[in-house]
């Protein structure tokens, strides 16, 4: 096995692939949190603290500043960019130390979205002044009635017709669900005209959350992230806080989320690693019936998987960036691997904490543990910017042509090179899904098929191609999202693995590690085989189907003896400074 450590460790951070300014900062963030200590940070959390101090570092360190500016306005600092190599790294802390550390975060990216798309110079100017000032930032789409139904909103734009002071619309209504929106200096607000029908009438701006006609009602959750609803008293909107209208705005809106989601797989990745410590130290030093708990082969078994599968969320995650660093118009792929690293690695976050969480059992619910704080919180991630359903409703639109229309592309290499992530901000307009090509999926599976698990998982997704190419489901079953949802996991599985691999072979995983992970992922895959078999809309083809694609991993005791071994070797490795 492998004796190079796969989790992040803050004990010995310093990752070389990063500058030498990156790595000061992230290593000035992981020692602010340690000298806090494990006390503060958990009485915070009990005692819904806001995160003022921690917004106070931010500013002291210029963080936000730093790793959220493009360069192309950073004012001629050389360390100023849009890089999603090492804001995964960020996003990976903060969810290590704490959710809502990390939400403060996610709502200024998704803030800063329709601001760096805009063509608005000043607003731009603007936006990277507040966050050198050590400013956040709010995402205001979503609202109490239509959720983020952008077709819905009632965030009104009234023209103000003849104002003597430049005043262009008058601005009313609710908005729901906005994190930051209690100090946010710029607040990004979608809206629609009143005197405009249709698309055209989209129109985002920026409020201050300080403005006299911004009144903040209340935070909608009991925590320390503050997630506001607030109401637009006749708020007066000036051509200077204008970002974008019509189908632009639109666009704007859905390619912010693009950018947004990604890094909820980051944060998800970094709660589980540190709940992942204090399951190992805990459960390999409590002695039960004579033994270590460790002993007893079911917790060895949920050892193993959880640390399988959150190896792969972190391959597959650290994959996607190479896409989606390398995206353009002409190679959309990532917007097949967001949503997936969006619904399936948030997921698998869920699943992690579940099988540590049987193991520690009522360890899990005491105050004292990190732990208890992320089972209270890992669930918020897969219902963040869209649900699991709705993302793998979006996954499906690229199936046809994932699975049966491979086109050629360049090979993407490892991205973490110390680049600007400009394309984030040109996407261009949404849609044309069901156009976007991918290269062949099945060479990176034929590689590796002389690792037991990954032949064997390869008949599987060869087998749910036969099933697509001779009983795909039918116009009522399509339009029965019950059905086709079961449907989009088994897609989601394929295009995992494939990522997996990837990775695998770019960092040299260890092949027992490799194989261990498509354990997993063939009792994964056999799980929704059999809940397809059991839809009341099933045909008799898809029954069969469904049963003959059933298979049992190829298990091999010295192998997963070996992981555990991996496994164990992290008792006591990290325990946060009290």
């Amino acid at each position: 096995m492998t004796a190079r450590p796969l989790l992040l460790n803050p004990h010995s951070f310093d990752p070389p692939r990063l500058d030498a300014e990156s790595r000061r900062q992230l290593r000035a963030l992981i020692d602010w949190f340690e000298q806090r200590g494990k006390d503060r940070l958990l009485r915070d959390d009990l005692d819904a603290a806001w995160v003022s101090d921690f917004l106070d570092f931010v500013k002291q360190e210029r963080l936000f500043a730093t790793f959220l500016t493009p360069s192309e306005f950073s004012g001629g600092d050389a360390d100023k960019r849009w890089d999603t190599s090492r804001n995964a790294v960020l996003s990976e802390i903060l969810g290590f130390y704490g959710l809502s550390y990390w939400y403060a975060e996610q709502v200024t990216i998704l803030g800063l979205g329709p601001i760096w798309q805009s063509d608005n110079v000043k607003a731009k100017e603007k936006a990277a002044a507040q966050l050198e000032a050590g400013g956040v930032m709010a995402f205001a789409l979503s609202e109490r009635e239509h959720g983020a139904d952008i077709y819905n909103t009632d965030l009104l734009l009234t023209p103000a017709e003849n104002d003597s002071e430049g005043v262009l619309f008058r601005a009313s209504g609710e908005k729901y669900y906005i994190g930051n929106g209690n100090v946010a200096g710029m607040v990004s607000v979608f809206s629609r005209r009143t005197d405009v029908d249709g698309a055209e009438g989209y129109v985002w701006f920026v409020a201050d959350s300080g403005h006299e006609n911004y009144e903040l009602i209340g935070n909608v959750v009991h925590g320390q992230m503050f997630v506001s609803t607030f109401r637009l008293n006749d708020y007066p909107v000036y051509e200077e806080d204008i970002l974008c209208t019509g189908p632009e705005a639109f666009s704007a809106a859905l390619n912010t989320v693009n950018v947004g989601k990604f890094n909820l797989c980051s944060g998800s990745i970094g709660m589980c690693e540190h709940a992942f410590y204090e399951a190992i130290t805990h459960a390999n030093n409590r002695i039960l019936y004579g033994n270590p708990v460790t002993v007893f082969p079911h917790v060895r078994a949920n050892f193993v998987d959880a640390y399988s599968r959150l190896i792969a969320m972190k391959l597959f995650s650290d994959r996607a960036i190479d896409y989606f660093r390398s995206a353009s118009l002409e190679d959309r792929r990532y917007l097949l691997f967001n949503p997936v690293t969006k619904s399936k690695v948030t997921s698998e976050g869920e699943k992690v904490v579940t099988l540590l969480w049987d193991v520690l059992a009522a360890k899990g619910f005491e105050k004292n543990t990190y732990f208890s704080e992320v089972v209270r919180l890992i669930g918020a991630l897969p219902r963040l910017e869209g649900t699991v359903h709705v993302n793998v409703a979006q996954i499906l639109k690229f199936m046809p042509n994932y699975m049966f229309n491979p086109a050629d592309y360049p090979q993407i290499g490892t991205r973490d090179d110390a680049a600007d992530d400009v394309f984030f901000w040109h996407q261009g307009p949404v849609g044309g899904a069901s156009k976007v090509r991918f290269a062949d999926w099945a060479p990176v599976y034929e590689r590796n098929t002389g690792i037991p698990n990954v032949g064997r998982f390869f008949e599987q997704v060869t087998a749910f191609k036969e099933l697509l190419a001779r009983a795909a489901p039918d116009q009522d079953q399509r339009s029965d999202l019950d059905f086709v949802l079961v449907i989009g996991h088994l897609f989601s599985l394929v295009v995992y693995g494939q990522l997996i691999l990837e990775q695998a072979e770019l960092t040299g995983l260890d092949a027992d590690l490799t194989d261990q992970i498509f354990d997993v992922m063939i009792r994964d895959f056999s799980a929704y085989a059999v809940e397809l078999h059991g839809k009341p809309s099933s045909t008799a083809d898809q029954q069969a189907w469904a049963l003959s694609a059933i298979r049992k991993p190829v298990t091999d005791s010295a192998r997963f003896d070996r992981v555990w071994h991996e496994v164990a070797g992290y008792d006591g490795v990290y325990e946060m400074n009290p």
